[in-house]
């Protein structure tokens, strides 16, 4: 499931307190609600998803896992045929690994990955090309501990540093425009995108069906969208089939 043969516009499922939030800028306590998850999960399949994402926000703030339920939810109801991968708060092999035979396709890991590198090397071992590594980048800087904490790394730089130690694709979300419908940093996601060979999962700012053809054109391999696509910006449709023509 690490391959994305044609470009993918997959829509974030963000869990906080139970419900879908979209944060601004990566601020906890900026988020606006848009209800239930699994009805989410729902609209988003209907509308033609083939990948969800999805993301325990209060996970990735606490460091563990805290919508457990929220989004095991979401994992039971989806069809087998959609995929599923989940971020926040993994921050365990073991943890990651339950979570794989439970039925995700992918796990993400940002804060984990960072502290401690050979957690990828190490699922990697047992679910081969199911790692996806988040680097979250704030003023040119991977930051962690949601959004907290700088690191002094360069994302294309260290992008290319996981991707030796197996994983799958990387997940580039640019903090700065991240649900500000402001548009997107596409020099900064096609400098990550040079940088490796495995799929490069773009997020972060996404405002019209042209900013996902650029991230396209940037050499992202598929992109996630969240407030846009839940404030009616425009439709998945849409956007996939603008990225299919392009």
């Amino acid at each position: 499931m690490s391959d994305f043969p044609e470009f993918e516009v997959i829509p974030a499922v963000d869990v906080q307190d139970g419900e879908v939030v979209q944060l601004v800028g990566g601020e906890r306590g900026t988020g606006k609600r848009y209800g239930d998850p699994v009805e989410a999960a729902d609209r988003w399949i209907e509308a033609g998803a083939e990948t969800l994402h999805l993301v325990d926000l209060d996970g990735a703030f606490e460091g563990e896992r805290v919508n457990a339920e929220a989004i095991g939810s979401v994992v039971e109801h989806v069809p087998d045929e959609v995929g599923l991968q989940l971020g926040g708060g993994i921050r365990e092999a073991e943890g990651a690994r339950d979570l794989l035979d439970l039925g995700l396709d992918r796990v993400i890991l940002g804060t984990a990955a960072i502290e401690t590198p050979e957690i990828v090397a190490d699922i990697d071992d047992t679910h081969p090309g199911s790692v996806v590594v988040s680097l979250d980048a704030k003023d040119g800087e991977v930051v962690v501990s949601g959004w907290t904490e700088g690191t002094g790394l360069d994302p294309a730089a260290a992008a290319a540093r996981y991707e030796e130690l197996g994983a799958g694709a990387i997940l580039f979300t640019n903090v700065d425009v991240e649900g500000q419908l402001a548009g997107i940093d596409r020099e900064a996601v096609a400098s990550v995108a040079d940088a490796v060979d495995i799929p490069v999962i773009a997020s972060g700012g996404v405002a019209t069906v042209d900013d996902v053809v650029d991230l396209q054109a940037a050499g992202a391999a598929a992109v996630v969208v969240g407030t846009a696509l839940y404030e009616g910006r425009f439709t998945l449709r849409e956007a996939q089939a603008a990225a299919d023509d392009a």
